[in-house]
């Protein structure tokens, strides 16, 4: 199976950038769907961004218009470019391949790695 690694984490100031790299020790040509996940302190966690083998792109609302997701299926790399950070922001973020329902839920497969931390200062 294809192992994930995140990577791209830091501290940051608030309105600063980020951008975070997910590197598969295999093909993710084939993973029709694949997902940014984060986990704050006391939270659950929740999906971030996805996106589809054929582009199509999903975004938590309080994500929408400061982060992008993207894929490289030569590098089997996904990214997610994280602009205007604010201190909510803060959390570890993890990559995953999803199972997308018919009602457009994002479900993350039992496979996690280990994560990178991201911490917004105010």
């Amino acid at each position: 199976q294809v192992q994930l690694a995140e990577s791209g984490g830091g501290l940051v100031q608030a309105g600063g950038s980020l951008r975070l790299s997910c590197a598969a020790s295999g093909s993710i040509f084939s993973i029709n769907a694949m997902g940014w996940y984060r986990q704050a302190p006391g939270k659950q966690r929740e999906l971030v961004a996805g996106i589809t083998s054929g582009g199509t792109t999903n975004y938590a609302d309080s994500v929408k218009g400061r982060f992008t997701i993207s894929r490289d299926n030569a590098k089997n790399t996904v990214y997610l470019q994280m602009n205007s950070l604010k201190p909510e922001d803060t959390a570890v973020y993890y990559c995953n391949a999803a199972l997308i329902t018919p009602t457009n839920r994002w479900i993350p497969s039992n496979r996690w790695g280990q994560g990178t931390q991201v911490t917004v200062s105010s």
